[in-house]
């Protein structure tokens, strides 16, 4: 009895289905798992960037600005690494988030002028984030170029 379960499970369409999905998870590349880590911490130190720089009580809108940009970059991150043939379409959003945070210091103050390391934090993060933007569209397209070509 317990062979016949099996034997009726193993014709289940979604098995062939898990087990395509795991295959394609296990080949994921470590450059794809770095960019992808990194985009994550690189969203995580913007979002929290307020309170390490301490600028928090100082510029509240950039405060507000760089904790949503940070959050919704780390999300992004954390989407790329758990299903990345479904996020290859939010990969690019990515670069602009970096671009803003390189402008925010200028845009997001009041006084259009923040303190050197604010802009400094800001810059290198927001430049860093945009590089791993355009690596994490190269990788989505080569996965894309792939998928293509499995089918």
């Amino acid at each position: 009895m317990g062979t016949h379960r099996h034997g009726a499970m193993g014709l289940h369409p979604e098995l062939a289905e898990m087990r395509e999905w795991l295959e394609r998870s296990g080949s994921t590349s470590n450059s794809a798992i770095a960019v992808e880590g990194l985009i994550l911490l690189a969203g995580v130190y913007a979002a929290i960037s307020p309170w390490v720089i301490h600028f928090a009580a100082q510029t509240p809108s950039l405060t507000a600005s760089n904790l949503i940009v940070g959050i919704t970059i780390a999300l992004i991150g954390f989407a790329l690494t758990l299903a990345p043939d479904r996020m290859l379409r939010v990969a690019w959003m990515i670069v602009p988030l970096g671009l803003w945070l390189i402008i925010s210091p200028w845009v997001a103050t009041a006084a259009h002028s923040a303190r050197a390391g604010i802009i400094w934090s800001n810059v290198i993060v927001g430049a860093l984030t945009v590089l791993l933007g355009l690596a994490a569209m190269g990788l989505t397209i080569g996965r894309s170029r792939h998928h293509d070509m499995r089918r």
